[in-house]
C-alpha cells in the first residue's frame, strides 16, 4: 500500500525511473525539497510580511530541514505546509526560536482498512515567536516571560492591586543558594499602551498538563529548549486576555499543527531536479564538475 511507504522512497524511485531512460540525477531528498521550494517561491512570495524575502525563508527553511535528518523523512506535502505556515505568520523556523518543525508518526487507516504510521511535520510556534506576534499588535509596550526555579523566591497577588515579585535564586540576599533546583512555573508580564496590564502565573504541573496533550511532547523543543516551551506556554495561556488583532490572535490556532492540504504539491507530485533547484552549497559540495571543484579549492583557501 502506498501509505505505508516513505513518500522520499516514492519521489526517490520515480525520479530514478526516469534517470534511467536519460540523464537525469536522482536527487537527494533535500534537493528534491529544494525543488519543491522553488517551485512554490510564487505562494511563498505571496505569504510574506514586506520585512521578509522569499529567498530567505526558503534558505532558512532548508537550512533548518537539513539540520534534522527526521525531516528529510516526512510527507512533503506536511513540510511544504510547515514552510508556508511560517511564511504566513512571518517566523523564521530554526535556532532562533521564533517556529520549529517537528517531525512525530501519525497514525493513519489505509484503503485496505489496516492502520498505519506516517511520519508528518507538525507545525509549532516557540516562545520568541509568540512574543513578536504579540508585539506586532501595536497595543503593547511590553511582554515577556520567565521560568520560576525552586530556589527562586515569588510572590504573586492578584486583586486590585495586582503585583509580583521574583529574585532569582543567584541574586536572592535572604537566602543564599547554591543551586535552581528543578523549574516550578512560569509566568508572563505585559505592560499596555494605554497603562494597564496583565500578568499570568502557570504552576508546573498545569505547564506539564498542556505538553501531555502535544503530539511533540516528547522529542522537538519539549526536550531541546524546555524552559522556553514553559515560557511560550504561559503566554499561549494568557493570549485571549492581550489586547490583539483579530488577525495575529487567529494566527496562534497554526500552532501545534500538521497540514497536508497544500495546493499543487501531493505525495504522487513529481519535478524536475535541474541545477536550477540544487543550491549553491550543494554545487560545491557535491561530486562535480572540475570548474565547481576549483571553486571549493578557492574556497578553502580564502
Amino acid at each position: 500500500m502506498a501509505g505505508n511507504s516513505s513518500t522520499q522512497d516514492q519521489l526517490a524511485g520515480k525520479l530514478q525511473q526516469r534517470a534511467a531512460g536519460g540523464n537525469t540525477p536522482v536527487a537527494s531528498p533535500a534537493n528534491t525539497i529544494a525543488a519543491y521550494l522553488k517551485k512554490m517561491e510564487g505562494e511563498i512570495a505571496r505569504a510574506l510580511p514586506k520585512h521578509m524575502t522569499p529567498e530567505r525563508m526558503t534558505r532558512i527553511a532548508l537550512t533548518t530541514i537539513r539540520t534534522n535528518p527526521k525531516l528529510l523523512e516526512c510527507t512533503v506535502p506536511s513540510l511544504i505546509a510547515a514552510v508556508m505556515q511560517s511564511a504566513q505568520l512571518g517566523l523564521e523556523p530554526g535556532l532562533i526560536g521564533h517556529c520549529y518543525f517537528v517531525p512525530y508518526n501519525n497514525k493513519k487507516k489505509g484503503l485496505d482498512g489496516k492502520d498505519y504510521w506516517e511520519k508528518e511535520v507538525q507545525f509549532m510556534i516557540g516562545y520568541k515567536g509568540m512574543i513578536d506576534l504579540a508585539r506586532r499588535s501595536g497595543n503593547i509596550q511590553s511582554i515577556s516571560a520567565h521560568e520560576v526555579y525552586e530556589n527562586d523566591f515569588i510572590e504573586l497577588t492578584y486583586g486590585l492591586q495586582e503585583d509580583l515579585k521574583h529574585i532569582p535564586w543567584f541574586l536572592r540576599k535572604d537566602q543564599k543558594q547554591q543551586a535552581s533546583g528543578d523549574v516550578t512555573g512560569a509566568y508572563m508580564v505585559a505592560k499596555f499602551n494605554d497603562g494597564g496590564h496583565f500578568i499570568h502565573y502557570m504552576p508546573i504541573q498545569e505547564i506539564e498538563s498542556h505538553r501531555a496533550r502535544s503530539k511533540s511532547k516528547d522529542n522537538g523543543p519539549w526536550i531541546t529548549d524546555y524552559t522556553e516551551m514553559c515560557k511560550k506556554t504561559v503566554v499561549r495561556a494568557g493570549w485571549k486576555w492581550l489586547p490583539i488583532s483579530i488577525e495575529i490572535a487567529s494566527a496562534v490556532t497554526k500552532d501545534e499543527t500538521a497540514h497536508n492540504d497544500i495546493s499543487g504539491v501531493t505525495d504522487d507530485t513529481v519535478i524536475d531536479i535541474t541545477a536550477t533547484t540544487v543550491l549553491e552549497e550543494d554545487r560545491l559540495t557535491d561530486p562535480v564538475s572540475g570548474d565547481q571543484r576549483n571553486a571549493q579549492n578557492e574556497m578553502e583557501f580564502e
